[in-house]
């Protein structure tokens, strides 16, 4: 997965859950559609509905989207539906979910826009709720489709009922349909040491935003207590966003605390956990691990790596993979069934890249791949592994330095510079291939027909374009690796001075790989016709190394003092 990706996610409800063929079409015709992974497809006999989630490039899975609504109309009718789920239409919601790269305003943007492509090419009713919704009473989900199948026909002829996008036309076959933008929801469920749902509902509603009914004498089994308007009080619990419920679950003989992550941003996955271990002691229960229902977001869990390790005053600059098995053995994760990264985060099940990547490679492989007669990778690719090198042993230096006995005050500024290191680092992995790709760009532009007119125009401009990029590739891997210097010098002046020695190698591999994108840089902004443009490039080009240089010098001159003292 390259850095910097989007992924979106979304999660149709359609109104059938008996006929598996029906169910099949919908998800054969999201498959189809390249960029999109189907994660899941769950349908319901009794709620006659199945509920689908797919995930992928924005642009990908909006168009599964838009096939997956035209399939439901043709293979669906509504008017011989039955089921007991609230629904208005054959495909009844899709909502569309941020997961990486991305913010809640663009996906909004994207419902909205594929709301009025299915409202004007399908001519389908479409109502934009939750955060796509441009009215606030349309952001309840309830509120849009109230009245169900039933009611939508004199809905529909109400100024109220006109939707946002499509015909205020009542389709008997089709319905209408609700498109919307929310955040990923997690379902987690917290294991406590008792076999009582009662006890666990106990702490369900201490923790959940809902809270508790606020009842008169007995809190247990009392009467509830009433407001002047005759309406139930009700006790707020400690955690917004967060739906709670406490059940037995007789398979592993044990009271559980099942709750819904609504808005991880509000109440993040570790903040769920330690509120429930809170509340559980208060109890005089106890926490013996937890469980994530479907999939989770990389970044709930790197959160929650990163909130243990707090806690401990550990540097969180490690890579991320140990961050994650931080917080799978505080949490517990693998106490009912192994919990496996590559399955249950999100990120990590739409990785899969066919193309096999150079940072892939065993060092050996990646020597030999560069040694060999093959052009790519070439300096480039080797300048940003040299980067990334220098990242990594400025990280390790922190580390280190956020480690060191005597030094617990300063662990977080040591784990602050690591954090920043670990990210240069990262970001020139992925320049290692990114820069064989943009190389890769300039050869097959140069492969276009050269022919007369617009054919040898084109082929002009692939060129120009590629050879662009190639220029910017490396001039990107220069400014990172002068992120670097900048950052070794404050490690190296103020780290560990046993680790000085590691910071100066840092600093020289961080040079190299500046000076070696350097001479890349220079090499395709020659070719460019645009000479402004090539004029800027090696304008940034020299500024940037010349504070290399001189960065380079200053810490050299901190590491030979500091190995000399």
């Amino acid at each position: 997965m390259s850095s910097g990706m989007k992924i979106i996610e979304c999660v149709p409800n359609f109104s059938e859950g008996r006929d598996r063929s029906v169910i099949k079409q919908i998800a054969d015709v999201i498959e189809e559609v390249e960029g999109v992974r189907l994660l899941d497809v769950d349908p319901g006999k009794a709620t006659n509905r199945t509920v689908v989630t797919f995930a992928g490039d924005p642009e990908a899975v909006c168009e599964a989207a838009f096939r997956a609504v035209r399939k439901a109309s043709e293979a669906i009718d509504m008017s011989r539906h039955h089921g007991a789920h609230p629904r208005f239409g054959a495909t009844d919601v899709l909502p569309l979910i941020p997961v990486a790269g991305m913010t809640m305003d663009e996906a909004v943007v994207w419902a909205r826009r594929l709301g009025k492509r299915i409202g004007d090419e399908l001519q389908i009713p479409v109502y934009a709720y939750e955060q796509a919704a441009f009215d606030e009473r349309r952001r309840n989900l309830a509120y849009c489709r109230a009245g169900e199948y039933e009611g939508l026909k004199d809905r529909l002829a109400t100024p109220e009922g006109k939707p946002d996008f499509g015909p205020a036309a009542f389709l008997p076959k089709t319905g209408a349909i609700a498109v919307g933008a929310r955040n990923f929801l997690i379902a987690y469920n917290v294991n406590l040491n008792t076999t009582s749902t009662r006890r666990a509902n106990a702490v369900a509603f201490d923790v959940r935003e809902k809270g508790r009914p606020v009842r008169e004498g007995n809190p247990f089994t009392g009467p509830k207590k009433r407001d002047a308007d005759g309406h139930e009080i009700w006790q707020p619990g400690l955690l917004k966003a967060v739906k709670g419920i406490g059940w037995y679950i007789e398979e592993y003989g044990l009271a559980q605390v099942s709750m819904n992550l609504t808005d991880t941003n509000v109440t993040p996955l570790h903040t769920a956990f330690e509120t429930v271990c809170e509340r559980a002691q208060a109890r005089g229960l106890r926490v013996t691990g937890s469980e994530l229902v479907g999939l989770v977001p990389l970044q709930a869990m790197l959160d929650a790596g990163r909130y243990f390790l707090a806690k401990q005053q550990r540097s969180s600059g490690i890579p991320d993979d140990e961050i994650i098995k931080i917080a799978v053995r505080t949490m517990g994760l693998g106490e009912l069934s192994p919990f496996d990264p590559k399955k249950k985060i999100i990120e990590y099940v739409l990785a899969g890249d066919p193309s096999p990547k150079l940072t892939d490679k065993t060092l050996t492989g990646f020597v030999y791949e560069t040694a060999s007669e093959s052009p790519a990778p070439g300096g480039g690719s080797v300048a940003a592994c040299m980067g990334a090198l220098g990242a990594a042993l400025g990280g390790m230096v922190a580390n280190l330095s956020a480690h060191k006995p005597g030094w617990d005050e300063r662990w977080c500024v040591f784990s602050a510079h690591a954090e920043k290191a670990k990210a240069y680092m990262n970001r020139l992995l992925f320049l290692i291939d990114e820069d064989t790709r943009a190389f890769r760009r300039v050869m097959e532009a140069f492969a276009l027909p050269g022919g007369a007119g617009s054919e040898q125009a084109a082929r002009k401009q692939a060129i120009q374009d590629a050879t662009r990029y190639a220029a910017e590739v490396p001039l990107q891997v220069m400014a990172l690796c002068g992120d670097c210097l900048r950052l070794i010098k404050t490690i190296a002046e103020t780290g560990n001075p046993h680790s000085a020695s590691d910071a100066g190698v840092g600093a020289l591999a961080a040079r190299a790989g500046a000076r070696g994108a350097w001479l890349n840089v220079k090499i395709n902004a020659v070719s460019l016709d645009d000479k402004a443009l090539a004029g800027q490039l090696i304008r940034e080009g020299e500024a940037i190394d010349g504070q290399a240089e001189q960065m380079e010098r200053e810490i050299l001159a901190v590491v030979e003092r500091k190995i000399n003292a």
